[in-house]
């Protein structure tokens, strides 16, 4: 009775519905609309350099998060009550997670790490249970998995009860075991290591996946511009300022979905080793697409705010910051799923090295007008270069 209970909670490989993003997954994601506003207003209050540590601390957390949840509903059915259960649950701890960011080196930081480790042991624990006496190889891989959260938790919950400074190192360290894991297979003394044949994933699941979480952090942009002026005077400038954030978000959704997205997809589900694309692609690659964004929501702000700002190297840095890592993330993503390198991204970052020698003699907003320009001029020279015109650099 127990197998078939278990069986009943994964997924019908092969399947239309077995590839399927389900409405509660969606729910799910409304969590983190919470956290990426968070994390954005928490980079923007304290826009120093720990407090740019800090966040970008938080940004891997909560990342971490919710890719390690993307792919245990690869294989566990939202449809199916027990894992509809744990969803909600997770929902309910991510929303205290979020709650806890502006404060998770204050007051809020063992809600924060408590909240956290929840999150990431709670599930991989269930997932354990659902894979027994179905999937041996899966089960090994969730214990391993379980094994290297619970250590990085230690230091997670310890970080939560120390004082700032030596909870910035416990949280650094906990982060640093929890992104080796997968580069490491997860491997455990006696249970030895994951191999990539053994991550049978769906690809077009995940794909599907990671792009909605793109549509969420760039919907926050949107939101930040749409917020900030709702708020501020009528001005031409402050008109100026709205319009070229918004022009900067479209020209990166542009960048990510018109090729990226949808060659990823196809490419994904024709690989033999879905598994170690997906941690490449996904996993890994889209840490700086999500950055990119957070920081571009920042720089808006600071656009708003400080326009006729000259010689602020740090208000600088995040009016470029956003758009170069948005296109470093870009161009890893597109580089491990096609085998380009896409020389309109690379050209593109080239642009904004170069700016940045003439930041300090430029007002901030004009700055903002030349990154989304950047952005712009890239997006048209892929579309050309891929549209027959020209051919990008393959990588060997």
């Amino acid at each position: 009775m127990a197998k078939a209970n278990s069986k009943n909670w994964l997924r019908a490989k092969g399947s239309a519905a077995g590839s399927k993003v389900t409405f509660l997954e969606l729910f799910f994601d409304l969590v983190f609309v919470f956290s990426i506003s968070q994390l954005s207003h928490a980079l923007a209050a304290h826009y120093t350099p720990l407090g740019a540590a800090e966040a970008a601390l938080m940004t891997f957390a909560v990342w971490w998060v919710w890719i390690f949840t993307a792919w245990v509903t690869n294989w566990l059915d939202p449809d199916k009550m027990p894992v509809r259960g744990m969803l909600v649950v997770l929902m309910m701890l991510g929303l205290m997670l979020s709650a806890s960011i502006p404060e998770a080196f204050g007051d809020k930081g063992l809600f924060f790490a408590g909240a956290y480790v929840a999150m990431q042991v709670g599930r991989s624990l269930f997932t354990t249970y659902a894979m027994t006496r179905v999937d041996r190889a899966n089960t090994l891989n969730f214990i391993r998995i379980s094994t290297w959260l619970v250590v990085a938790g230690i230091f997670w919950i310890a970080g939560g009860l120390l004082d700032h400074e030596a909870r910035l190192i416990a949280w650094v360290i906990a982060l640093a075991i929890e992104y080796a894991g997968p580069a490491a297979g997860f491997a455990v003394p006696g249970l030895g290591r994951s191999q990539a044949s053994d991550w049978d994933v769906s690809g077009a699941h995940m794909a599907e996946r990671c792009a909605l979480f793109v549509i969420i952090c760039l919907g926050e942009a949107i939101l930040v511009s749409g917020r900030t002026f709702s708020e501020l005077p009528v001005s031409g400038l402050t008109g100026i300022v709205f319009v070229t954030g918004f022009v900067g978000t479209v020209a990166m959704w542009w960048l990510y979905f018109r090729f990226g997205h949808g060659r990823a997809a196809h490419r994904i589900e024709h690989e033999e080793t879905p598994g170690a694309l997906a941690r490449l692609a996904f996993t890994y690659g889209h840490i700086p697409i999500l950055a990119g964004i957070i920081v571009h929501a920042v720089a808006v702000e600071f656009m708003f705010s400080h326009p006729h700002e000259v010689g602020d190297l740090g208000i600088a840095a995040a009016v470029l910051g956003g758009s170069g890592l948005f296109l470093i993330g870009n161009l890893w993503f597109k580089g491990a799923t096609s085998r380009q390198l896409p020389l309109s991204h690379l050209a593109g970052l080239v642009f904004l090295i170069l700016l940045t020698f003439a930041a300090p003699f430029i007002e901030i907003y004009l700055l903002g007008i030349l990154a989304t320009l950047v952005l712009i001029i890239v997006a048209a020279w892929e579309y050309r270069s891929l549209t027959g015109t020209s051919a990008a650099p393959t990588l060997h």
